[in-house]
Order: C-alpha cells, then sequence, then structure tokens
C-alpha cells in the first residue's frame, strides 16, 4: 500500500514539528549537496527553525557573500540600503550627540557664549553652581577621610614611640649600693633620673652588714 497524502498545513504539537523540521532539513541539505555535484550548480541555502536554529548549506565553490552579490547584480536589489541608512541616521545622530557635549564643554570653560540669551546663561549658571557644590561637598568628604587616617596613623607612632622609650628605660636602669648619696656614684645615679634609681642600704640594726667592706665600686649595675 502507498503512503498516505499528508495535508500540508502547520503542525501544532511543538514536538511534532521539530521532529518534522529536522527530518525534512536533512533531506532539504541531501537534495542540495546532490544537486551541486550532478549539475555543477553554486548553492546558497539558509533556514531558521521555529525556535531560531540557524543552518546553512553552500556549495564547495563558492560562498554565501559571492551568492548575494551575485543575486543583486542579476535582480538589480541592494540588499544593504536600508541597513546602510539606518546606520548612516545613527552616525549623524551621534555626530550631532557629540558637536551638543563639546559646545556645552566649552561653555561650562566659559567658551563659547555669545550666542547665549539671558535664560540661557543662567541655565549655565545654575548648572555650574550645583557641579561646584558636588565638587566642594566630594572634596570635604576625601579630606575628612584623610585626615582620620592619619589621626590613626599618628596615634600609632605615637604608641610606639612610648613602648620604644619604656624598653630604653628598663635597658636603662641603674642598680647601685652606696652608703653616701652624696659620693661621686651617688651622684651619678642621682643624675640619670630618679625612675634609675634604685637604693641599697644597710641598716644600724644589722650590725654583721656594717663592716663588710662595699666601697662605693664594689657592688653597681649600670
Amino acid at each position: 500500500m502507498g503512503r498516505g497524502k499528508i495535508e500540508i498545513k502547520k503542525i501544532e504539537n511543538p514536538t511534532n514539528r521539530q521532529v518534522t523540521y529536522s527530518k525534512r532539513r536533512a533531506g532539504i541539505m541531501k537534495k542540495a549537496s546532490e544537486l551541486t555535484v550532478l549539475c555543477d550548480a553554486q548553492l546558497s541555502l539558509v533556514m531558521f527553525s521555529s525556535t531560531g536554529k540557524f543552518s546553512e548549506y553552500c556549495s564547495p565553490t563558492t560562498d554565501t557573500k559571492s551568492i548575494y552579490d551575485r543575486y543583486q547584480q542579476v535582480s538589480g536589489i541592494n540588499l544593504w540600503s536600508s541597513q546602510y541608512e539606518k546606520m548612516q541616521n545613527t552616525l549623524n545622530h551621534l555626530k550631532e550627540i557629540n558637536q551638543t557635549l563639546r559646545r556645552e564643554i566649552r561653555q561650562r570653560m566659559g567658551e563659547d557664549l555669545d550666542g547665549l540669551e539671558i535664560k540661557e546663561l543662567r541655565g549655565l549658571e545654575q548648572n555650574m553652581d550645583e557641579s561646584l557644590k558636588l565638587v566642594r561637598t566630594r572634596k570635604y568628604h576625601v579630606i575628612s577621610t584623610q585626615t582620620d587616617t592619619y589621626k590613626k596613623k599618628l596615634k600609632n607612632s605615637q604608641e610606639t614611640h612610648r613602648n620604644l622609650l619604656r624598653e630604653l628605660e628598663a635597658e636603662h636602669a641603674v642598680y647601685y649600693v652606696d652608703d653616701d648619696p652624696n659620693s661621686y656614684d651617688g651622684a651619678l645615679a642621682l643624675g640619670n633620673g630618679p625612675s634609675y634609681l634604685y637604693s641599697f642600704r644597710s641598716q644600724p640594726s644589722q650590725p654583721n652588714l656594717q663592716g663588710m667592706g662595699y666601697g662605693p665600686h664594689d657592688l653597681r649595675l649600670a
């Protein structure tokens, strides 16, 4: 039995539609390749599925651009005229914006003001005042931030300096034993400051330590 005639209409089921498209796309690609080989024809085939998937075939002896160029020459239709016109309009619009911005910059610098009316001059003045306020606000913020940073650094430096002084005082502490603070060694120790002075003297109630013979140079650590 032969195959029944298929009614040509849109397949409503998306899955069936995609399966049918894939099968028939492969068949068209095969036919195009066979036509190129059998008849030495130059073909360019472009397809887009309902989901936007792109497929193409082009004869090995040419390329797609060459096919389009030959089509324009034969048909007299310029495929790129509308696109070129759109790009030209976009370019002109961008040029106008660029000229406007350049003119505003010159006016903010005090140039090109001759053609401005009083209303435009007032608007320019107001815009510059607002810009100046923003710049000053940002400047004060930067100054405040830098000041806080420098204060923290200064505080850390002062703390480090105090720690170094304490270490230096500990290393230069003077220990001495002297019965007479008016002697040379006693005066030398006193000259180094009271924080460095640690005095060890024998008491009258300890006679066993009175005659041990420790002189001013017998026991001293500097």
